[in-house]
Order: C-alpha cells, then structure tokens, then sequence
C-alpha cells in the first residue's frame, strides 16, 4: 500500500503548523513530525478506524487532530486533517466539501 496526502490535508497541515509555531518556535515541526508519523501508521492498521461522517478517522497520539482517509485500492488517500476541538458540524461540513 502507498499513502496518498491529497493537497486539501497539505494545506491542514500547513495550517497546524502556522498555529502551532505561533505558541512556541519549534512546535510547529514537532506538530508535522507527529502528525506524519500517526500517518505513517495506516501501512499497518488502515481500515481499522471507525468511520465518521464517510472517513475513516485516525485520531492523533500527541494532538487534537484526526486524519480522515479512505482506501482505494492499494493506496490510503488522507482527505483532511483537522482539529478535534471545533463543533461536530463544522467539520461535516468541511468533510461534505471534498466531494466523496
């Protein structure tokens, strides 16, 4: 399997990194450097996540974020990585805007 971060997950990340380098220099690399290592993980256990909203939700070790991903074959394609602590619908709505 391959892991796919598709460019609206980029820009999540990118955007995480903002934030948390804005708190403390040097967070925002150990944000991303988590964050891809969580991703990492889907070569051994995607799939096994629940489903939410149409996802498969990877809940973070060390952030409030989650990775929604689905499978496509052999590739795991990360849709969106977005922060836990916003409003159940906020994020629906985002998920809805990918267009799966």
């Amino acid at each position: 399997m391959k892991i796919l971060i598709l460019p609206s997950a980029r820009d999540d990340l990118a955007d995480g990194f903002d934030f948390y380098e804005r708190q403390r220099e040097g967070l925002g690399n150990y944000f991303q450097e988590s964050l891809f290592s969580d991703v990492e993980s889907l070569l051994l256990y995607a799939g096994n996540h629940l489903k939410s909203f149409g996802y498969f939700r990877l809940l973070s070790k060390r952030f409030p974020y989650a990775a929604y991903y689905d499978i496509d074959g052999q590739t795991i394609r990360i849709w969106a990585v977005l922060d836990c602590r916003q409003a159940p619908e906020s994020i629906r709505r985002r998920l809805a805007k990918l267009g799966k």
